[in-house]
């Protein structure tokens, strides 16, 4: 049996309101450990991972390791019948065709369920290898997210250049150029105002825009967004979400201006399925 008790059912949903864009179908895979979830978009340009630890839920049961796959679009619409103060009980059996969704009311004096039929789902498991990264950033979320909404107005593409204690993001179009310089700022107070960089050595990628505003979508779960970057590799943007775990987004960068996601898609394809040698 599978059973998992979070205070804020609105996590949840803001996990899946984050990656609404990028994914159809996901699944997850549920063990003794905790949820977690790797899928990529329709044109394997990126990745979405989440991992939730088993002991960032109030309550965590897992007899036996099982897969759930569901329509994103479906679970959405059950996460949205939740309160906003209701806590949320995910349940399911073993080998179940369904998961239930118990919504809860703070003084227990309203409960709502809903059984999600699950999906078969055929998707690749990807190994996501470990690795060191040239630049490591920590930002407010919500500057990334203005930031990537700013300079979409210029252009399909962002580039990122960084070097000791600096980061800049530009682009370019019909409608002009736009830069965008940040400084390390370590001393304030608040820690969600803080930017940390890294600079193992500088660097200069570009991205396509529009999936960093779909990753930056994820700001609602956490005040601080950490982006890791490395030449010929892909970027990583992670949000964490409280105690339970963290959401990443994977990208490969665009290998020069003239190339379209098409060039970013075999970078991406670096992380191979893990049943291969």
């Amino acid at each position: 049996m599978f059973e998992a008790h979070m205070v804020d059912a609105h996590v949840f949903r803001k996990i899946f309101e984050a990656a609404k864009e990028l994914l159809e179908d996901a699944s997850f895979d549920c063990t003794s450990d905790g949820l977690s979830l790797q899928a990529m978009d329709a044109i394997h340009v990126s990745l979405v991972a989440v991992q939730l630890r088993s002991e960032g839920f109030e309550l965590y049961r897992c007899d036996r390791a099982m897969n759930m796959g569901f329509k994103v679009a479906g679970l959405l619409k059950i996460l949205k019948c939740a309160g906003s103060k209701d806590s949320l009980t995910m349940r399911a059996e073993d080998n179940a065709d369904k998961c239930s969704f118990i919504f809860e009311s703070p003084n227990k004096d309203k409960v709502s369920q809903f059984d999600f039929s699950l999906t078969d789902i055929d998707q690749e498991h990807l190994q996501v290898p470990e690795q060191d990264y040239q630049v490591n950033i920590k930002m407010p979320s919500a500057e990334f997210s203005r930031i990537c909404r700013d300079l979409a107005n210029f252009g399909d593409t962002v580039q990122i250049s960084c070097t000791k204690g600096q980061i800049q993001f530009a682009a370019n179009g019909d409608l002009g150029t736009a830069n965008i310089r940040l400084q390390e700022k370590n001393n304030v107070d608040d820690d969600g105002d803080k930017i940390s960089i890294e600079v193992e050595e500088p660097l200069s990628l570009s991205f396509a825009v529009r999936y960093l505003n779909n990753f930056a979508k994820a700001q609602v779960l956490s005040d601080t967004v950490s982006l890791m970057l490395t030449p010929k590799t892909p970027m990583v943007v992670e949000y964490q979400i409280g105690d339970y775990g963290h959401i990443r987004f994977y990208l490969a960068p665009k290998i020069d201006d003239e190339e379209d996601e098409d060039a970013s898609q075999s970078q991406t394809q670096n992380m191979k399925d893990e049943d291969e040698d």
